[in-house]
């Protein structure tokens, strides 16, 4: 089924909702930005730069399957450009150009700044469930608030990065928030029936792309 046929939508809203989650707000020593495809991530760090959330900005992010072809550097560095555009001035960033996956960002984003002990992280709506399980294990001790752009999962879609590609990441990511905690790389989640119906639906669509390989293998059998 494609992503608009409505049953199809349904599943993937239960999962937007599932991975959507949202902590309060307040001052920090710094706004960390996890790059990826998808700009508005610096377009928000922006925002809450100039409301005076927090002093510094850092961006961090190599280049991954999603961004080779997008941008001309890292996704830090496309986030930064971004940021700068929309205001920060250039003194106010930092950058960390080297993290690939989620785990990396934040470990990378510690060795950098060992001292701080509040951070606002802020990443794609989708995102935020697994940062902040990933978080609870790679950083237990500093006060972690999480937050995204502001918008609804039909407006999650950008060039290059289609809808059926945005699901399957949300099945991706769902796959992940279950297998993870039992290898270390994040603390357990609740999910509950709903959630694992619309994975196993979405999967039995076609959805698999951010499967990791290993596991598309053994559901083609």
């Amino acid at each position: 089924m494609p992503s608009g046929d409505a049953l199809v939508m349904r599943y993937a809203q239960v999962l937007w909702d599932y991975h959507n989650t949202e902590t309060t707000l307040d001052n920090a020593d710094i706004i960390v930005g996890l790059g990826s495809y998808d700009l508005r991530v610096a377009d928000r760090c922006a925002d809450l730069h100039a409301a005076g959330l927090a002093p510094l900005l850092m961006f961090t992010g190599a280049s991954g399957n999603w961004t080779r072809n997008r941008f001309a550097g890292s996704e830090a560095r496309a986030f930064a450009e971004r940021a700068v555009a929309q205001g920060v001035p250039p003194e106010a960033i930092r950058l960390e150009e080297k993290a690939t996956n989620i785990g990396e960002n934040i470990a990378l984003v510690r060795a950098e700044l060992p001292d701080i002990k509040r951070v606002v992280w802020v990443t794609k709506p989708q995102t935020r469930r697994r940062l902040s399980a990933t978080l609870h294990v790679a950083w237990p001790g500093i006060k972690s608030m999480i937050t995204a752009p502001q918008h609804a999962l039909a407006a999650q879609p950008v060039e290059d990065h289609s809808l059926d590609a945005v699901i399957a990441e949300m099945v991706g990511d769902t796959w992940r928030v279950a297998a993870y905690p039992d290898k270390g790389f994040q603390s357990p989640q609740p999910m509950g029936a709903d959630v694992k119906e619309a994975f196993d639906a979405l999967v039995a669509n076609g959805f698999t792309g951010h499967l990791p390989a290993t596991v598309r293998s053994l559901l083609d059998r």
